[in-house]
């Protein structure tokens, strides 16, 4: 038995899910353009340079969430998927996951962008098995916070652990592990692996993987 682990953004996604998000909401009027469209962009840059404060990010991301109910959120969401998500998916995508579904992997997406917006993502994959970013809720309504440890840097593999041990598993325990992501903020978990795959990785990532014999690809054709 075989695990497979797929980061999201840039790597399933030609594009980030976090940043489209925030654009939508900017687009269909709920954020203000002026106040939220730089700081959106400026977070995107810092992710992207390994130099994002994920505290000061959530507290971004989140708090739009707990100002409206759940149900408004769904509705948006649907939109949100049509517009913005499906475009961004390629067929090279599908076709990957496929395989590894076909080949009766457990894959897992493994993202730090929370699951509200990513769990919808998960099944139009056809993937079961998510770690993401937790919103806290109550009674069914967000309250703006993170739960648990962000699923981001170290997190990650923290995060992963513990979705093995409730399992009874490690990674150990599989005869390979795959991580495809395309970026330096996944080097902790990419050098845990057996697999480590580099997808349409950005430069620090790529020249990581050039040193160390990595399978390099993109899903972008």
């Amino acid at each position: 038995m075989n695990l497979t682990l797929f980061d999201l953004d840039n790597t399933l996604l030609n594009g980030d899910s976090d940043f489209e998000w925030s654009q939508f909401l900017i687009r269909i009027g709920i954020l203000e353009r002026e106040l939220f469209e730089l700081k959106n962009q400026t977070f995107y840059d810092q992710y992207k340079a390994g130099t994002l404060d994920i505290q000061e990010f959530l507290d971004f991301q989140l708090k739009p969430l707990s100002r409206h109910s759940r149900k408004t959120l769904d509705v948006w969401h649907q939109q949100f998927m049509a517009e913005n998500i499906l475009p961004i998916i390629t067929p090279s995508a599908r076709d990957l996951v496929g395989q590894h579904l076909a080949a009766g992997d457990v894959c897992v997406i493994i993202t730090a962008t929370n699951s509200f917006v990513t769990y919808p993502i998960a099944r139009e994959f056809g993937i079961e098995h998510l770690i993401a970013t937790e919103p806290e809720h109550l009674c069914g309504e967000f309250t703006g916070r993170v739960a648990d440890v962000p699923c981001f840097r170290e997190g990650k593999i923290t995060r992963l652990n513990n979705w093995l041990a409730a399992r009874n598993w490690t990674l150990e325990s599989f005869a390979q592990s795959t991580f495809y992501s395309d970026s330096l903020n996944d080097l902790p978990l990419l050098c845990k692996v057996s697999n480590p795959v580099a997808v349409n990785p950005d430069e620090t990532l790529h020249a990581y993987a050039i040193q160390h014999n990595w399978a390099i690809m993109s899903l972008r054709a």
